[in-house]
């Protein structure tokens, strides 16, 4: 049986890859040629993904009609099949297709691309600066950057930022400052996960008050510091914001919650195995201890029963016949963040891989932890899923293209593994400094 062109066509390109890994330049100066070559080249890459995208959209959109998919739900799951091929998350996939759809009303830009001559990101930028104009206004920014001396090639990603913004305000003022004010609606807080227990917390806020703040507490710094407090202008700063905020008089002793899951034997007898905090990643068995030392509210421990010999998470206390109590809890933690490949996204849904219309058990192997765009992409006109017995999902795409999720290894399990898990759950807990 002949191999499906496809598969033809990406051996063909991976043995050419390879051939690249293989060269072998002479000096400096041919080295440096080279990696300004491949520069191109993989710019070049980004603008013919750019132009196959469009082509399958199209492609697909057509099929979808033919299929008679309701006109609410023409283009589900098309970006998230982007996504997968380029080994991105499905919020990745959206702003891939999304700049290529930018493209067809940017030909400069789009054959700049293609050329190689600009990357990825940097028509990212143009097209992020221009989202609020007309297609005809656009193509006025995209051609006026290149009629610059050296064209879009020349200019860093600061510049195209800057300059296409001045454009755009020229040409739509209105536009602009609509666009302005809806940004100033979006405003939020977020925190994401930051290496050695970290955590980044991010204020997006309208530039007259972000700065404000930021002056703030750089003038509070400063006071102290010149009054001969040893602390660095950054750790001054984190703790004026974190006792401003929290209202507590040092940035000791703020009330939280703490979700770990950890080994009894690091819990109880000193073991090295790091703890998991739920939503943010491993966390060190000593700091984990020092905080259940200190914590002054209560504790709550609940058991995780684990396979011999792999050490993986397996049942918990009690489960129920759907997705909610304790089997709910229990597939967030085996989980951690949506098992849709490359995603990452937090959990917002525990579902069934295969769907309980097609017989599909409620149970621990059949449930999975998906972000709230992957689950309902899941169930897009030509989308499957099988399960074999270790829990591993194969998706299915409409293409025939399969992708395989597999049960991450057990938190607090990354080691010699036939220990017990612990869920170690503390409310009004206090961390100390």
């Amino acid at each position: 049986m002949d191999a499906p062109p496809e598969m033809s066509l990406a051996g063909d390109l991976r043995a050419w890859v390879t051939g690249l890994c293989r060269l072998a330049p002479g000096d400096d100066a041919e080295r440096i040629e080279m990696v300004r070559l491949l520069e191109k080249l993989k710019c070049a890459a980004a603008g013919a993904q750019a132009r196959l995208s469009r082509d399958f959209e199209d492609s697909q959109l057509e099929a979808q009609r033919a299929a008679g998919v309701p006109a609410r739900d023409l283009g589900k799951g098309i970006a998230a099949q982007v996504a997968l091929a380029r080994r991105e998350s499905p919020h990745r996939g959206s702003r891939l297709l999304g700049l290529a759809h930018a493209l067809d009303e940017m030909p400069h830009a789009r054959l700049a691309l293609a050329r190689g001559e600009i990357s990825e990101w940097r028509a990212t930028v143009l097209a992020r600066e221009t989202a609020c104009l007309s297609r005809a206004d656009r193509a006025v920014v995209d051609a006026e950057l290149q009629s610059r001396p050296g064209g879009l090639e020349s200019m860093s990603d600061r510049d195209v930022e800057r300059e296409s913004r001045r454009i755009a305000y020229r040409l739509d003022p209105h536009a602009f400052t609509r666009r302005a004010a809806k940004a100033e609606s979006e405003r939020s807080v977020t925190v994401r996960p930051a290496p050695d227990t970290m955590a980044y917390l991010t204020g997006l806020l309208p530039a007259r008050e972000g700065v404000a703040v930021y002056a703030a507490l750089v003038k509070h710094a400063d006071s102290l510091r010149s009054e001969g407090d040893v602390r660095t202008r950054g750790q001054i700063m984190a703790d004026t914001l974190v006792e401003r905020v929290t209202g507590q008089a040092s940035a000791s002793g703020v009330p939280v919650e703490v979700h770990l899951v950890m080994t009894d034997a690091a819990l109880l007898a000193g073991d090295a195995q790091p703890a998991e905090m739920a939503g943010f990643g491993p966390v060190p068995a000593p700091t984990a201890r020092t905080w259940l030392a200190d914590a002054e509210g209560s504790v709550w421990l609940r058991r995780l029963y684990t396979s011999p010999g792999s050490g993986d998470l397996a049942a918990m206390d009690s489960t129920r016949r759907s997705f909610a109590g304790n089997l709910r809890r229990f597939i967030g933690i085996r989980d951690g963040l949506c098992r849709t490949p490359w995603c990452g996204a937090p959990i917002r849904h525990i579902d069934h891989a295969r769907r309980a219309a097609d017989g599909g058990e409620t149970s621990v192997v059949n449930g999975q932890g998906l972000c709230q765009a992957c689950n309902l992409t899941k169930d897009a006109v030509g989308w499957q899923a099988r399960v074999a017995a270790d829990g591993a999902v194969e998706t299915l795409t409409p293409t025939g293209h399969r992708y395989v999720s597999r049960v991450p290894p057990s938190p607090a399990a990354r080691g010699p593994s036939n220990r017990s898990r612990l869920e170690v759950f503390f409310r009004d807990f206090v961390l100390s400094a």
